[in-house]
């Protein structure tokens, strides 16, 4: 179940430092809320296959439910509801605002990893000689 895999950690560290640079530096109307949003669900792919020997599809499926998950209760304001708006990294990590862009957002972001999962299998394949169907 657990097999590290360094080169999804390296790019789920580049991508949380990415994450973090638009997060303190950007406050636009497109790349923070909307490039933020894909590049988050590549983020926790990345994470996950870093440390999970998961496939891609069940990977890439938790991710697109979880982030679908922190978008509606982001709608029921959990937040508030848990009293935790003083705090701004619980405001950060789970949201304050529902938004249906946001899960179009997650959807082609988790879509793009598939691709390129499948991209990165199908090179691999032909590499070996194989052809590919």
């Amino acid at each position: 179940m657990l097999k590290f895999r360094p080169h999804y950690f390296i790019l789920a560290l580049l991508l949380f430092i990415t994450e973090v640079l638009i997060a303190l530096f950007l406050h636009d109307e497109f790349i923070r809320p909307y490039v933020g949003d894909f590049l988050v669900v590549i983020l926790i792919y990345c994470f996950l296959r870093a440390f999970l020997n998961i496939t891609v599809l069940p990977t890439a499926l938790f991710v697109l439910v979880f982030s679908y998950t922190l978008e509606v209760l982001q709608y029921f304001n959990l937040v508030e509801r848990l009293g935790l708006q003083q705090y701004k990294l619980a405001r950060i990590v789970i949201g304050t605002s529902f938004e249906w862009i946001d899960l179009l957002a997650y959807t082609l972001g988790v879509l793009f990893v598939v691709y390129l999962e499948k991209t990165k299998t199908a090179r691999r394949w032909n590499r070996s000689g194989s052809k590919i169907a």
